[in-house]
């Protein structure tokens, strides 16, 4: 998800706006790059570690993006050592890679994005209580989940202002193209394909490309569609001011009211964050799956 706002796709230029938890005027695009800069402070070492994980993983993301894009990527092989170091690095100290991706710029936008997921993927997997093999996939799938926006023309997806409806349309698409191209991979999962064309379906029916509803939409849609909205609404954009993470959560826990989340798969992931204000979900206290 590349442009969060209205509900889970602010930039659908359709929805009615959707307040934000502050008015823009309370705090400035900087806050929560500085907070992130002050947490990283606690942690020094490993910060440093995550640092160098982000660069390499930065230019890893960025060549298999363009050697899958360019039907060369036949295994993903090459893939996984990178998952498990983004894995090992979520164990070792989840805190400092999460608000290393904070300070992301403008550029490296969609990679550090991919990044991220993986890196939420990994922790609400495990937290969730899944085993190892599964926990790998779904990072594996995190990194994949926007491969589709390859073929999004680059004036349209780093547009510094809202899309036209036009525009929007293209940006839809990205599930389906990311799915064929990695449907040519042999040794994929199928979750994480499922999560290339899925992760932008909604509870309620409303998400696309396929509209799916309820049980419709596996675990690891739901569990891709929280990561990626969290990623997404915490970032700074040129159009939008970064929320800070208790933003973004009050406004996701009343996205799972309005029925575009699942708020079982929320429940956890809020848990797995490791904030310590409460959020309170309806239905949070049933089982995932």
């Amino acid at each position: 998800m590349d442009r969060p706002g209205q509900v889970l796709d602010v930039a659908d230029p359709a929805a009615p706006p959707t307040p934000a938890p502050a008015p823009p005027a309370a705090r400035s695009n900087g806050e929560p790059a500085r907070a992130a800069r002050a947490r990283l402070a606690a942690a020094p070492a490993d910060a440093a570690l995550a640092t160098r994980l982000i660069a390499r993983s930065k230019a890893a993301v960025a060549a298999v993006f363009a050697e899958a894009r360019s039907g060369n990527m036949s295994s993903c092989a090459g893939v996984l050592a990178l998952v498990d170091e983004i894995g090992a690095s979520v164990l070792r100290n989840q805190d400092a890679l999460l608000q290393l991706v904070r300070l992301r710029t403008i550029d490296d936008y969609t990679y550090i994005h991919s990044i991220a997921v993986c890196a939420m993927m990994v922790a609400l997997a495990k937290q969730l209580g899944l085993d190892e093999a599964r926990v790998r996939d779904c990072g594996l799938a995190g990194l994949f989940h926007d491969l589709g926006k390859m073929d999004i023309p680059p004036e349209i997806l780093h547009k510094p202002a809202r899309l036209t409806p036009a525009e929007f349309d293209i940006v839809k698409r990205h599930p389906e193209f990311g799915h064929r191209v990695l449907a040519g991979i042999g040794d994929l999962p199928p979750l994480v394909l499922d999560v290339c064309l899925h992760h932008h379906e909604k509870i309620d029916g409303s998400g696309y490309p396929e509209r799916l509803r309820g049980a419709e939409i596996s675990l690891y849609a739901r569990m891709a569609a929280v990561c990626d909205v969290y990623d997404a609404v915490t970032s700074y954009r040129p159009y939008k001011a970064a929320w800070t993470p208790l933003e973004a959560l009050d406004s996701m826990a009343q996205w799972c009211l309005d029925g575009h989340l699942d708020a079982a798969v929320f429940a956890a992931f809020v848990q797995c964050l490791g904030l310590h204000r409460p959020v309170a979900v309806a239905g949070a206290d049933a089982q995932p799956g």
